[in-house]
């Protein structure tokens, strides 16, 4: 008797029957039910690609507003660094009012007027007199610098707030981006179980030589080169992983330009210019500002693309473009 064939059945019966539990979950994960047919894998390419693109938002979202919040910081520090100086002269102006109200006040009326009704030498009134203006000015330097420091005291207390409020967003940022990690995570587990492991690395490019690219250009193809096949992080800029950002920034950091690691800023700060005048080295713009790329010639970009993928080389259409610019 041959028990090849039915021991092959019972292994294929399996293998299906995980297939097929496979698909329904990932049915139930994208919002479709097996009585509508379980999704196929473009449609899991789909989902992973719609969440991957609101996990690149919320990445930009946080490196914007982390960015805001170091600012507000170094606003902070410098209102503090006025503060003090200025409480102490506050301070000390005021311990000025009190020894001269002092000194008036043993002096004070009566002894003006003894002087007046008793002829003696005119000395007693001018230092009086003196006394008196001399409170008067350092009344008045008080309330400035008490005004001052009202004016101070309540930007510091603005600034704090404003600190308090983007450091919530910073929280909440990072609680969207593990919740979207989360479902993209078991949206590329379900497919792969599925239909097989994606060829997500596939075609990053690594071990390619760049083109020969002159000046600043030169340099940034070059360091976009050397970063192929390194793995996408949440909010970094090198040297061991990139998010799209933080790529263009650290290879554009190579040819001596500064730029902020939010792609909506670095297109606000670069001059735009037609795709008819792209070259390499120029940024491009997609997504709403959501996702940036270097332009490395031959239609190709280079861009860390969201997380779980690594850097690479794709083509300059791989979505809509929204603008090109040249640091």
């Amino acid at each position: 008797m041959d028990t090849a064939r039915p021991r092959w059945a019972s292994l294929r019966a399996i293998g299906l029957a995980a297939v097929a539990a496979a698909a329904v979950a990932a049915a139930a994960l994208v919002g479709t039910t097996p009585a509508h047919g379980a999704p196929s894998q473009a449609d899991l390419e789909q989902q992973i690609k719609q969440q991957s693109t609101q996990f690149e938002q919320v990445v930009e979202q946080y490196n914007k507003i982390t960015e805001e919040r170091k600012k507000t910081k170094k606003r902070i520090a410098a209102v503090d660094k006025k503060l003090k100086p200025l409480s102490g002269k506050v301070a000390s102006a005021q311990k000025q009012v009190d020894a001269i109200a002092a000194a008036a006040y043993k002096g004070g009326p009566a002894t003006a007027w003894n002087a007046v009704l008793n002829g003696s030498s005119s000395d007693t009134l001018n230092n009086i007199a003196t006394l008196n203006r001399l409170s008067a000015q350092q009344s008045d330097q008080v309330r400035s610098l008490i005004t001052a420091k009202r004016k101070l005291d309540g930007q510091h207390k603005e600034l704090a707030a404003l600190y308090a409020k983007q450091s919530k967003q910073v929280k909440d940022l990072k609680k969207k981006k593990a919740s979207i990690s989360a479902k993209v995570d078991k949206l590329k587990k379900l497919r792969e179980q599925a239909y097989g492991s994606a060829t997500e690395t596939a075609g990053t490019g690594s071990g390619q030589t760049p083109p020969k690219v002159s000046g600043r250009a030169g340099a940034v193809v070059d360091f976009a080169y050397a970063q192929l096949g390194k793995p996408y992080a949440w909010a970094a800029a090198g040297p061991n992983s990139y998010d799209c950002s933080g790529l263009t920034l650290a290879a554009w950091a190579k040819a001596g330009v500064s730029l902020p690691h939010v792609a909506a800023d670095q297109y606000n700060q670069i001059t735009h210019i037609s795709r008819s005048q792209i070259a390499p080295g120029d940024l491009v713009f997609y997504e709403n500002l959501g996702h940036v790329a270097i332009y490395v010639g031959g239609g190709k970009v280079i861009h860390a693309p969201t997380f779980g993928e690594v850097v690479k080389v794709s083509s300059i259409d791989m979505m809509p473009v929204y603008g090109i610019g040249r640091p």
